[in-house]
């Protein structure tokens, strides 16, 4: 019972902690929303939690097939890296192409004169009354630094709640109606909506579009971590016991 109790709060820890990182990463990710769909901002044409949701979401599906062929916990969170970082990037760069060959405009920043990565001038390619347009080196990169971070934020949600599911699944007893799969669907439904949950949070800290690490507003990550944490915690509590509970079923 205590070793259960025990794994239980670790599993808690684990799922708090991915939380926090989804809730940064999405600050890395370059949202452009609505202004940057005209070319008038940087960044994707679309929002905050929709980018999130969508690199997050393709690393938890790389972590459950790593799960399928270890139980190995660095590599299931480097799948879910790696996964989202891939979809965040193509993301980019098909953005980039319509943005260049499409619009006829050049990838450049307003929020600094000069390129942090390249070095390049920037201000000399913004249009006039508008904040920027594209994908810059600089937001590129930041992208994926935030698939990164939220890829292994969802793996490790993933890896937790399939794990409590699990070990609900097998103390469970004979005459259970609950069978094991079904704990793992479970799971694994919780761990999506703890992502959704991480995700909406940021979009209402950043309120609009970001342009990535070098952008003002990047600052102000700390206070969604933080209501993250809370909230994660309070998710992380409800998931684990209603998974542990409908074990017992």
């Amino acid at each position: 019972m205590i070793d259960a109790l025990m794994a239980n709060i670790l599993w808690m820890v684990f799922i708090v902690v991915g939380g926090v990182l989804i809730s940064w990463s999405v600050h890395f990710v370059p949202v452009g929303g609505a202004p940057a769909a005209m070319a008038q901002a940087t960044g994707i044409g679309t929002g905050t939690v929709q980018l999130a949701a969508g690199a997050g979401l393709t690393g938890l599906v790389s972590a459950g097939f790593m799960m399928n062929v270890t139980k190995d916990l660095p590599l299931i969170l480097a799948s879910g890296a790696v996964g989202a970082m891939i979809m965040i990037s193509v993301t980019m760069i098909v953005g980039t192409w319509v943005y260049v060959y499409g619009v006829g405009c050049v990838p450049s920043s307003a929020k600094v004169k000069v390129d942090p990565i390249t070095k390049y001038r920037q201000d000399l390619y913004v249009s006039q009354g508008t904040e920027g347009h594209g994908l810059p080196t600089v937001s590129f990169v930041s992208g994926v630094i935030g698939g990164c971070l939220g890829g292994i934020g969802g793996a490790l949600i993933y890896y937790s709640l399939i794990e409590v599911g699990v070990t609900a699944g097998l103390a469970a007893s004979a005459s259970s109606s609950v069978t094991g799969n079904e704990l793992v669907g479970i799971a694994a439904m919780f761990a999506i909506g703890i992502f959704f949950v991480n995700a909406v949070i940021p979009s209402y800290n950043i309120g609009g579009t970001i342009e990535g690490f070098h952008d003002p507003k990047w600052k102000k990550w700390p206070k969604a971590v933080m209501s993250s944490f809370v909230a994660t915690i309070l998710c992380a509590i409800v998931a684990v016991i209603a998974i542990s509970q409908l074990g017992g079923i």
